[in-house]
């Protein structure tokens, strides 16, 4: 009776836990993003699949690829394991814990002494029994502390996926503009030899002064190396590509060319208080906030005496062929009751550990949000003006391609020197590279959007869509 009676005041104790309860500080808000293009009428770009994002086939075959065999994603889906496996050992804590022993010699000598009985005894069998009663929710708060620390590690896994999907299509668009770059080098020095050639027959003619020839031929080789440049950039992007599959280097095949590639004209951003729902590193950092607070109320609990309910049952006998008689059995059960006395003083330093710990990922969880907030802004901006200078480049081209064309003929009729050919070619070739260069960063401004904004969306093993954290969570226990 009275060790029921017992458990039930230590089951009254148990309904509270010593230790903060955690709640969600005050965040950094915005209304509205500075460079928001958002209609009322137009969905978020973060709720659209990758697969709608990027239509590229080739292109979804890499990321698919990379989902199933990138290396330091089948890492982190261990890492999530490992802790998944650590929270159901922290659940364990809350059922009684029995423990078994025995002893059977191969001699009589050395036999253990039980207090109780007059002689040694070589052969036994015991139980031990030990049930802590959470009387200041240590044990809850360990529980609590690695849950949040499991579900960090959820969200940690989205992010790793976010980021493989977005690192995968900033790639495949890099090797795209070099290729289209390269396409451009060969057309250039295509039209170099043309000129080479020109230059030479009115050299020989006496038309043209040697020099003309010099600086053609100049420039002519200006574009071969350049060629010689984009092509060893074209194999190390390749490589690139291929770690991020997770294979050893080797060709990537290629889908629509960086020109074709289709990306939504007017980017619908969202809202800013969406991202504490949906960025992964934000709700991560909001997890590791909570496990730190549980930890304070753990390392509290340690400063209190701990209540427990222990007991040992057995049996005793120097013969083994009458252990298993009655007057070989021995047991006791009852409450125990263990605390601090030399170790106080270092158990309060530990909690003020705890405490600094708690004040660190607070400090971390508002800068991730700042850090969302600055990232959206600059894809935001990426976005939009990499397209208005895309198209002011683009019509720079069509106005020089028409300057090259006026250059050309009034060279071939002797009405101008080879520097009006020379400088039209060469202002032509630098703005085609830049122009490759401004479409491609406009593709991966709305990737570094797409990742800013926590969208993601993986395909399960059926071929559904599903959300990456519901993905993630099928290795829970």
């Amino acid at each position: 009776m009275r060790i029921l009676a017992l458990m039930g005041v230590a089951g009254l104790l148990a309904a509270c836990a010593v230790g903060p309860d955690y709640s969600r500080p005050d965040v950094p808000t915005m209304h509205a993003f500075r460079m928001d293009e958002q209609k009322p009428d137009l969905p978020a770009l973060a709720n659209l699949p990758w697969w709608e994002l990027y239509q590229d086939q080739e292109l979804q075959k890499l990321i698919r690829v990379a989902l199933d065999e990138n290396k330091d994603l089948e890492r982190v889906v261990a890492t999530v394991d490992e802790f998944a496996a650590n929270l159901f050992i922290a659940r364990t804590d809350f059922i009684p814990q029995l423990t078994a022993t025995g002893n059977f010699p191969s001699a009589r000598s050395g036999g253990v002494r039980f207090s109780g009985f007059p002689s040694p005894f070589s052969y036994y069998l015991q139980g031990n029994l030990a049930w802590e009663f959470d009387v200041w929710g240590r044990i809850r708060r360990s529980n609590e502390a690695a849950r949040g620390d499991l579900l960090a590690r959820e969200e940690n896994r989205r992010a790793i996926i976010l980021q493989l999907v977005g690192g995968v299509a900033q790639a495949y668009f890099e090797l795209r503009q070099f290729d289209l770059q390269l396409e451009i080098a060969e057309r250039t020095l295509g039209a170099w030899d043309e000129s080479v050639r020109i230059s030479e027959a009115r050299h020989r003619q006496g038309m043209v002064h040697g020099l003309d020839v010099a600086q053609f031929q100049a420039e002519r080789e200006s574009a071969a190396a350049r060629i010689a440049d984009l092509t060893r950039q074209i194999i190390q992007k390749e490589n690139e590509l291929s770690l991020l599959l997770g294979r050893p280097p080797d060709q990537i095949p290629r889908g629509q060319s960086l020109t074709d590639q289709v990306m939504p004209p007017v980017i619908p951003a969202g809202l800013p208080a969406e991202l504490l729902q949906r960025r992964p590193d934000i709700i991560q950092a909001e997890h590791q906030l909570a496990a730190a607070t549980a930890r304070i109320g753990a390392a509290k609990a340690d400063r209190f005496p701990k209540v427990s309910l222990t007991g040992i049952i057995g049996l005793a006998n120097p013969s083994f062929t009458r252990l298993l008689r009655s007057e070989g059995f021995f047991g006791a059960l009852g409450p125990s009751l263990t605390g601090p006395i030399l170790n106080a003083h270092s158990l309060g330093f530990q909690q003020d550990a705890a405490e600094a710990q708690a004040r660190q990922a607070a400090a971390q969880y508002r800068q991730t949000i700042l850090t969302a907030f600055r990232e959206v802004e600059d894809a935001l901006a990426g976005v939009r003006m990499t397209r208005e200078q895309a198209a002011a480049q683009d019509r720079q081209v069509i106005a020089l391609k028409k300057a090259l064309r006026l250059a050309n003929l009034r060279y071939k009729g002797g009405l101008a020197n080879y520097l009006d050919v020379l400088i039209a070619q060469r202002n032509l070739f630098d703005v085609e590279l830049a122009l490759a260069t401004t479409r491609r960063l406009h593709l991966t401004s709305v990737v570094q959007l797409y990742k800013a904004l926590g969208g993601g969306w993986s395909p399960d093993e059926s071929g559904h869509a599903q959300p990456v954290a519901a993905a993630s969570g099928a290795s829970h226990r």
